[in-house]
């Protein structure tokens, strides 16, 4: 697999020394690998800078069902042709996520590369923080594959989550420049509110008539395990008193037959904080978006152990400002105690420093490299 890395990557460099000559425009390339469409800060971006610059977005070609056939290396292989395109001829490329083709190849010096990345804050371990854990990645191929190289910038959403992305994308302080992405911008936006709480109620109006709770747990490798510990989960909460939403991983292909209980595939865990009055996770960056939308935490830690094993976290597990526990009748217990907002807000600060105008300062960011001679 190493090998055949390695002459695709010799290849990719051939083709790219060509298309190298053609000539740069006035242009912005964004491209995300984890989202099949163009996602909500790349749609918020594109529209306060698309009067100034011609704007291009690119998401991934594949689903969560690929089974990696030579039909998909060909489409993936001319995809990448299409991104070495847009990067020969843009003068800021914009990623949410690892892309290969960004960082293998060398570009032309006119090219800046920002990494905004798909979440903010800093909870579990990622990039070359994760090298040697079990479901990480190892050294021989983050070197082969280039892992997070090539950037000139990458957003932090606060200088305390500095350190911790220095190492996960093995770079310096020199390259961290504090940003939030533009979806917060939306959290307090009244009228995309009452957009999105129109389109969500007109699919379930049942939540319109109790508190609802969002279930956005990570993803687990072993479902049946991970089935158990959700039933449990759902025969504790009172599904007289609550609407239960549960957003599963992508990958998590479950079933579950209680017709009480809404498994959403519509809308975005992001759109659904908006009907949500409480939120159960584990181990999701979504907690700084919820947060920031003052939503209450709880944290249903049942595999904890095993997670940090696996992946590991970032942040000491019981700094989260939320009530945590393993066993699923205790969490719901939880509900009826006093919630410490305040120090919501105060981890939220730490970890996201800026949720204002986050849109126009990223957009004045990429500006000052697109007007730059």
């Amino acid at each position: 697999m190493i090998v055949l890395s390695f002459i695709s990557n010799i290849l990719l460099k051939i083709i790219y020394f060509f298309i190298k000559l053609i000539p740069t425009s006035n242009k912005i390339v964004m491209i995300s690998s984890v989202n099949d469409n163009r996602s909500i800060d790349f749609y918020l971006l594109e529209e306060k800078l698309k009067a100034k610059y011609k704007i291009v977005s690119l998401s991934k070609i594949y689903d969560i069902n690929t089974n990696y056939s030579f039909l998909y290396k060909t489409k993936y292989f001319l995809h990448s042709i299409k991104i070495m395109y847009h990067l020969s001829t843009s003068k800021v490329c914009l990623v949410d996520s690892y892309c290969p083709v960004v960082s293998i190849l060398n570009h032309k010096n006119s090219l800046t590369v920002i990494q905004i990345g798909n979440y903010s804050g800093i909870f579990k371990k990622k990039g070359y923080s994760t090298i040697n854990k079990k479901e990480g990645i190892t050294k021989t191929k983050a070197n082969t594959m280039k892992l997070h190289n090539n950037y000139d910038i990458i957003l932090s959403s606060s200088k305390n989550c500095n350190d911790v992305l220095i190492k996960q994308y093995n770079t310096s302080q020199n390259n961290i420049k504090i940003g939030t992405l533009p979806r917060f911008d939306l959290l307090n936006d009244f009228k995309f509110e009452e957009k999105i709480k129109e389109k969500i109620f007109e699919k379930y109006p049942i939540l319109k008539n109790k508190e609802n709770i969002i279930y956005a747990p990570m993803l687990r490798i072993d479902k049946n395990k991970f089935l158990i510990h959700l039933n449990e989960l759902i025969d504790k909460i009172d599904l007289t008193k609550y609407n239960l939403i549960v957003k599963l991983h992508p990958l998590m292909n479950i079933s579950i037959s209680n017709d009480n209980v809404i498994i959403d595939n519509d809308f975005s865990t992001f759109e659904m904080l908006f009907v949500s009055n409480k939120m159960i996770t584990d181990y999701s960056s979504i907690i700084f978006e919820a947060g920031a939308r003052g939503i209450p935490l709880y944290f249903y830690s049942y595999d904890l152990g095993y997670f940090k094993y696996t992946c590991g976290l970032e942040i000491d597990y019981k700094e989260l400002p939320g009530y945590i526990e393993k066993d699923a009748n205790e969490l719901i217990k939880d509900f009826d105690k006093e919630y410490n907002t305040k120090y919501l807000k105060e981890f939220i600060k730490k970890y996201v420093s800026n949720t204002t105008n986050c849109t126009d300062k990223l957009a004045d960011l990429v500006s000052s490299f697109m007007d730059r001679r």
